[in-house]
Parts: C-alpha cells; sequence; structure tokens
C-alpha cells in the first residue's frame, strides 16, 4: 500500500480526472480570469513598485513576461512580482482556507511561458495543484489561522510546486521530491495581515514553488515521506497534533474537489471573513434606507478564525482597512458600497467614516462550517436604531459570488473589465483591451500556447 506522499505524488505524476475533465477545466478557467484581472487592478500597489525594485537588476535564466510593466524576468522573480500584484487588493477568489489562484496561476503561466505549453495544460496543472491542496488541507480539523498560519503561503508553496511538476511531467519520485523541497520554503503569517507582507506570501509562495522544482531537477535530495513523517509538514503545521497523516488517499482526482468545492469570487477587495457581514449590511441599509447618524451600535456575528484575521480595529490606511469589519460596515453603510472607490487612504480618514467605527461590536459564532473550516456556520447583521429598534439580517450562509451562491458569468465580465481597467488607468501598460484578454482567457483551453496571452 502506498504512504500518503507517494499516493499524491503518483496522482501529481498521472492524474486522471475522467469524465469530469471538461468540467474541472472550466472552473480553473474561472480561476485564471480573476487572477489575471486582479493582477491588472493591483499592478500599481506599493507592495509591486517594492518587489519591481527589489528585483531591478536582477535577471537571469529563462524569462516571462510581467505583462501590466512590459518587463521581462526569470520566472521565479515574475510569478513572484505577478502574484503579489494578483494579491495586493485582497479582491482575488478564495477556496480551501486561502487563496489558491493567486498562487498557482501567476507560477503556471511564468513557467508555462518557459516552457511553451498550451492553455489545455496549464488548465489541467491549475486542477493538480488545487486537487493537492484539497487534499492536504482537508487532513486538519483546526483552523490554520488560529494557529498564525496563512494557508495561501502555506499550502499554496506545495500544491504550486505539484502543479508545476505536471506542467515538467516529472515522474513520481521527482514530483515527491519537490513537493518536499516546497514544504520546507513554505509559510506566511497571519500576524502580516493588513500589511505588504500578506499578498507577498501568495508571491513567495509562486517563486518558490519553481525554485523547489528546480532543485529538484539538478538533484537536490529531500525526503521521501514529507506528508506522513511525524516531523513532516502536516504534523509541524497542526493546531493540536491531531493531523490525519494514515488514513489512505481517497481516489485523488476521480472526485474532484475543485467542483466540490469551486471557487468563491469575492464582490468586494477586502478580506472575505468581512463578505457575509457586507451583504447583511449593504441589505438592511437599502431595505430601511438607513442614514448611520440614525444608528446607536452594530453587532456583527462570525466565526473565532474570521474575527482573529480582522485585527484593525481603527484602521487609518485603505490597506489595514482590508482586515477591519469596522471599516467593512462603515463603507456600506456611509457610500452603500464596499469597492475599489472606498479603498483609499483619502475614504478611510473621512470622518463619516471613522465615527462608525466605534459603534461595531464583534459576537463570536463557534459553531463551524463544514464546507469552509476557517468560517462559522453562518454570520449575523443587527443594527440598534437610536430609536431602539433592532433590524435584523438573520443568518448569513454564503456571501454573493460564493461556489454556493455563484456570480453570473455577465457579473465575473463585468469584474475582471473593471479590474483591468482600473489597472490601466493606474498606469498599467496592457497591449490590448479589457475584452480582447477576456475573450483570450475564455479559449484559453484552445490557445495552443500560453505565450500569446498577453501579446498584441
Amino acid at each position: 500500500m502506498s504512504t500518503l506522499t507517494e499516493s499524491i505524488a503518483q496522482f501529481v505524476a498521472r492524474p486522471d480526472f475522467a469524465e469530469n475533465t471538461g468540467k474541472v477545466r472550466e472552473v480553473a478557467k474561472t480561476g485564471f480570469i480573476d487572477t489575471v484581472g486582479t493582477m491588472m487592478a493591483g499592478s500599481s500597489e506599493p507592495v509591486v513598485k517594492v518587489l519591481l525594485e527589489h528585483y531591478a537588476h536582477a535577471v537571469s535564466g529563462d524569462l516571462a513576461p510581467i505583462p501590466f510593466a512590459r518587463l521581462e524576468k526569470s520566472a521565479a522573480q515574475a510569478a513572484c512580482i505577478n502574484g503579489a500584484a494578483a494579491h495586493a487588493l485582497d479582491y482575488d477568489d478564495v477556496a480551501l482556507s486561502g487563496h489558491p489562484s493567486t498562487v498557482l496561476v501567476p507560477a503556471i503561466l511564468a513557467q508555462g511561458h518557459v516552457l511553451d505549453v498550451s492553455g489545455q495544460d496549464a488548465l489541467d496543472a491549475y486542477a493538480v495543484g488545487y486537487e493537492v491542496w484539497a487534499e492536504l488541507i482537508g487532513r486538519e480539523p483546526g483552523k490554520y489561522h488560529l494557529k498564525g498560519w496563512h494557508p495561501t503561503g502555506v499550502m499554496g508553496t506545495v500544491a504550486c510546486a505539484a502543479a508545476l511538476a505536471y506542467l515538467y511531467r516529472l515522474d513520481s519520485s521527482l514530483s515527491a521530491r519537490a513537493m518536499a523541497i516546497a514544504a520546507s520554503m513554505a509559510s506566511g503569517l497571519v500576524a502580516n495581515f493588513g500589511t505588504m507582507t500578506k499578498p507577498f506570501h501568495a508571491g513567495r509562495a509562486a517563486s518558490n514553488a519553481i525554485e523547489a522544482i528546480q532543485l529538484a531537477k539538478l538533484g537536490m535530495t529531500a525526503t521521501d515521506d514529507v506528508f506522513e513523517h511525524h516531523a513532516g509538514f502536516l504534523r509541524a503545521l497542526s493546531i493540536a497534533g491531531d493531523v490525519d497523516t494514515t488514513s489512505a488517499v481517497e481516489q485523488l482526482g476521480r472526485v474532484p474537489r475543485i467542483l466540490e468545492y469551486g471557487l468563491s469570487i469575492k464582490r468586494y477587495p477586502v478580506c472575505y471573513s468581512c463578505h457575509r457581514a457586507i451583504d447583511g449590511t449593504l441589505m438592511l441599509a437599502s431595505e430601511h434606507d438607513l442614514n448611520p447618524n440614525e444608528i446607536s451600535d452594530i453587532t456583527v456575528t462570525m466565526g473565532p478564525a474570521q474575527a482573529s484575521m480582522l485585527r484593525n480595529h481603527q484602521p487609518q490606511t485603505a490597506l489595514e482597512a482590508k482586515f477591519s469589519i469596522e471599516f467593512a460596515v462603515a463603507s456600506a453603510l456611509v457610500d452603500r458600497e464596499v469597492g475599489l472607490r472606498q479603498l483609499t487612504d483619502e475614504f478611510v480618514l473621512q470622518d463619516c467614516v471613522q465615527d462608525q467605527f466605534q459603534k461595531v461590536h464583534t459576537v463570536i459564532n463557534h459553531e463551524p462550517c463544514p464546507l469552509e473550516p476557517a468560517f462559522a456556520l453562518n454570520d449575523r447583521v443587527q443594527i440598534r436604531l437610536n430609536s431602539g429598534q433592532v433590524i435584523d439580517s438573520g443568518d448569513i450562509r454564503f456571501p454573493l459570488g460564493n461556489a454556493l451562491n455563484p456570480m453570473t458569468s455577465q457579473a465575473l465580465r463585468a469584474k475582471f473589465v473593471d479590474c483591468v481597467e482600473t489597472g490601466v488607468r493606474s498606469g498599467a501598460k496592457l497591449e490590448l483591451s479589457a475584452d480582447e484578454l477576456y475573450g483570450r482567457l475564455q479559449h484559453l483551453e484552445a490557445m495552443p500556447s500560453v505565450r500569446g496571452l498577453f501579446a498584441n
């Protein structure tokens, strides 16, 4: 009987989604569309400027594009910069207690450019990475965020190495070695949420995965039991030490997790922990035509891991505001919107916004969601008016855009176009229109080479 590491590596080397292949590729395509859009929108963010300067004189090896800057860097550097840009606004998609696409897509496009792979291969590599991420994170009953681990940086590094191992068509032995190397390169701390380092988690995970593959191919050795070892990847990260490292892998890929869990597309460019509460607040504000001055206090009920991520109770900058339930509620009440236009330092510092923060109180719901472990089963918003009347959103199960409450294809396209046009207004040097780029991504499976994705 194969070990956990062997089973996962065998899947990476020979994935089989059987009759689900077409459906799997469609979900993966959504990940590419959303990530390219948010990458363009985030291309002028300070963290991207820092990384461009950091890598300004570091050019080596096979080159891959940074499309919004009309630059080429090594595949690892390009993946790092593009991944950080895609995550910089916290507007990218969500699944598996993290942000899988903002790691997988930049790495696959960068390394795929070097290898000259087809769009279909890129989609299949994404699906492999997603399934490995799902397999690993599903073995831990605890909540990584409460321990302080950011799954995007931690799981993302290893899952991305799996995706790239497939792209290179590595055998199972070499795939296992690459994942083991990646496991020692994986990190990301929740304490850095609300700073430039959080999007750097995504960029570094993509970059490290590329390096792990390169090191494995050059002959660097690593353990062959990285996932089941008592001091291996899963047990080292485990919250209470009760992670499952022994049960068999159940037909990995045959019942695709990507079809079960899907991708949740963000409607608001803030931490996903806020999204249910934003939906509830916007609903109440609209239904009751609320004026913020009429409100005495607001109670938001959410899960413990959600609350722990939303650490900024008096945000002073747009970056801090992304991890503030107080800001999310205030923006929804003051402007009836939580969008890119509200995520500016100037808006955050308005008196009418700052005045709402002290009204917001958080109550913890300890009943976990069986589908999204980082979340409570339900969130809720209750607003008390100066008159004493309390208006209540009721239980909010899935926010708009969630995989189980999905966006329409028209809404996904509208978000993409808005993101690309936002990026262009901020200085992104894209060679084609948002509509042209969307069209190419929509037919990614038919592209003979990903090198043509951004070319004019």
